[in-house]
């Protein structure tokens, strides 16, 4: 027993080694294009582009990639996407070095990531699951979110200073040694057999299994509301999640401290909200979690369109932060505990497709908005619409039903290691 428990432990230890390597590197890539764009154009539908290109493709490929996780390696893939994002950065960096810096280039970049992110997030959320005992996924999807907010707070840090002092090329070649790094690691050190599944013959073409995960989920009464929940939060977070540095920007001033000190407030809260999820692991039924993250978060955003200090807005992002592990984890969670493992892919696979689409469906209605009225009017509307969402989502019958804790999970429920 305690030989199974030590072997759960080290995978899982060495697979979010691995990702914190590549999230590192890649959250330095984001912050620096996000910014240079920001404070180069000061334009709403520039920033819109940009988030457009880093998310329709993962929107087209997510669901024909959740199929890919549950017939073949998830960690494979999981190596390959990390793998086409060193490329595509080392290419990019090349061409920067040598002088070709065009704005449509950082756009195709970040289509570019956006199908490796693809390919990567269903992997990712089937694979965990299948090395770590049920009964500690609440907590192991905490700490995973804990050290994702600790990696966003240095990041910001990081590349502020590199953008100020050192070319935009310089970054990307350090999400190059970062993502060749996390590969390695688990390419070499992670041994853990591949779910079986992904052994199997596969007799079904992808449009089948694609059907196939869509029938499961239409006929599951708690994923429909899930996953149109979800959409309209996305929908309606775009303000707060995309332009606060736009805002900031106008309203407070255009300077490169202020946009990293919003980034570290909010990822402040983002730690302290995962570690609050993975020592708390929230309430009994997670959609009274969930819906706590989704009042908390409607009523800071509304804030955010009234303060005048940029000190208390930046307070606010960080209660922001705080709010998003507190609905992020529960769910994730509870998609891991009660979907078909041999539906893990398709199901995040969905997932992924509605996180890279609503968000950009926002931006294309609050972005062009924010180059004619307030964004502050913006996030004061988009804060009541989401906390009014909060309150149906925490009365539907169906998903309080599927939130009721399990009364049959066992540290033995997934057999660390093994599909």
């Amino acid at each position: 027993m305690n030989g199974t428990k030590l072997a759960w432990k080290r995978n899982i230890t060495l697979f979010l080694s691995g990702q914190t390597l590549s999230l590192f590197g890649s959250a330095l890539v984001q912050y620096a294009i996000m910014w240079h764009i920001t404070l180069s154009t000061q334009s709403g539908v520039m920033m819109t582009i940009s988030i457009l290109c880093g998310f329709v493709p993962t929107f087209f490929l997510s669901p024909f990639a959740g199929v890919w996780a549950d017939r073949y390696n998830r960690k494979l893939l999981i190596i390959l996407s990390d793998s086409l994002i060193a490329v595509t950065t080392l290419i990019m960096a090349l061409l920067f070095m040598a002088g070709y810096q065009e704005l449509w280039m950082l756009f195709l970049m970040s289509a570019i990531r956006a199908l490796g992110t693809g390919v990567q997030t269903p992997a990712v959320g089937a694979f965990i699951p299948q090395i770590v005992p049920e009964d500690q996924l609440t907590r192991v999807n905490g700490v995973n979110g804990t050290i994702q907010a600790l990696i966003m707070f240095a990041a910001p840090v990081a590349s502020a200073a590199l953008i100020t002092y050192a070319p935009l090329h310089a970054i990307f070649f350090i999400d190059v040694v970062t993502a060749a790094a996390a590969v390695l690691t688990l390419l070499l050190f992670l041994k853990v057999e591949a779910h079986a599944s992904s052994a199997q013959t596969q007799e079904t073409g992808y449009l089948d299994n694609l059907k196939d995960g869509i029938r499961y989920i239409r006929a599951h009464t708690f994923l429909k509301p899930l996953f149109i929940y979800m959409a309209l939060f996305m929908i309606f977070i775009a303000p707060a999640a995309f332009l606060s540095p736009l805002q900031v920007t106008r309203s407070f001033g255009p300077d490169v401290w202020r946009l990293t000190a919003i980034e570290l407030t909010f990822s402040v809260g983002m730690m302290i909200g995962g570690i609050l999820i993975a020592s708390w692991q929230g309430f009994p039924n997670k959609v009274h979690t969930m819906g706590l993250g989704f009042a908390l978060s409607g009523v800071v955003t509304a804030l955010m369109g009234i303060v005048p200090n940029f000190w208390v807005y930046a307070a606010l992002m960080g209660i922001v932060g705080v709010s998003m592990p507190l609905f992020n984890t529960p769910a994730t969670v509870l998609l891991q505990q009660k979907v078909d493992p041999a539906f893990h892919g398709r199901v995040f696979g969905i997932m992924g497709m509605i996180s890279s689409s609503m968000m950009p469906l926002g931006m294309l209605l609050f972005g062009p908005l924010a180059d004619r009225i307030d964004i502050e009017w913006l996030m004061l509307g988009s804060g009541i619409l989401i906390f009014i969402i909060g309150l149906l989502f925490s009365r539907n019958r169906g998903l309080l039903e599927a939130g009721k804790p399990q009364d049959n999970v066992t540290s033995g429920a997934a057999e660390p290691g093994q599909a």
